[in-house]
């Protein structure tokens, strides 16, 4: 037996998941309709939600599409950036900017390369991801707003809410929540 595969079979069962599956994040905002985004922004202005976002994806690597890494204004500090994208010339134009290019959600996973990562958008990789996910970071707008990017309310029978935080609109936007939902175990069949 190799010195690898003693430690290995040594792990605990989390920490052997962990290794082999990190846990699959998607952090998103979406309006009461499903909208995520409009013209390649976000379609309301809510500093908590900025806040709660740098809070959730601070030192994770972020994965996101292109569209989404445009709209950002910048690289953000404290977190790495890994962008999909099927332009092979994407990475000649912003190679230099810390930031890392890829062209399959696959060649995502293995370049994050970490116990936990962020799923950041859009919505075709929130598609992606959301078959191997393990943990949705919500930000539920009590709006709705028009955009030409959705996400579909996630279904309950597969997800667990396990925590909410309620927070007041007002004259500067809506109400919203922070809720966190997981996947839940499936039953073993008889």
């Amino acid at each position: 037996m190799h010195v690898f595969s003693r430690c290995r079979s040594a792990l605990p069962p989390l920490v052997m998941q962990a290794v082999n599956h990190p846990e699959i994040i998607l952090v998103l905002a979406r309006a009461r309709n499903g909208t995520i985004g409009a013209n390649g922004q976000l379609p309301w202005r809510i500093p908590a939600d900025l806040r709660h976002f740098k809070q959730v994806t601070k030192n994770l690597p972020m994965i996101m599409g292109r569209n989404t890494f445009d709209s950002l204004p910048g690289v953000l500090p404290g977190r790495r950036h890994i962008v999909m994208t099927r332009d092979p010339d994407f990475a000649n134009e912003h190679g230099e900017d810390g930031v890392e290019v890829v062209h399959s959600f696959d060649e995502a996973l293995r370049r994050a390369n970490a116990p936990h990562v962020a799923i950041i958008g859009g919505a075709q990789i929130y598609a992606l991801a959301l078959p191997m996910a393990d943990r949705i970071e919500l930000t539920e707008i009590d709006a709705d707003f028009d955009g030409d990017a959705h996400v579909p309310a996630f279904d309950p029978e597969e997800w667990e809410e396990v925590a909410r935080e309620a927070h007041a609109g007002g004259p500067s936007g809506p109400s919203f929540a922070f809720v966190r939902l997981v996947r839940r175990l499936k039953k073993a069949r008889a």
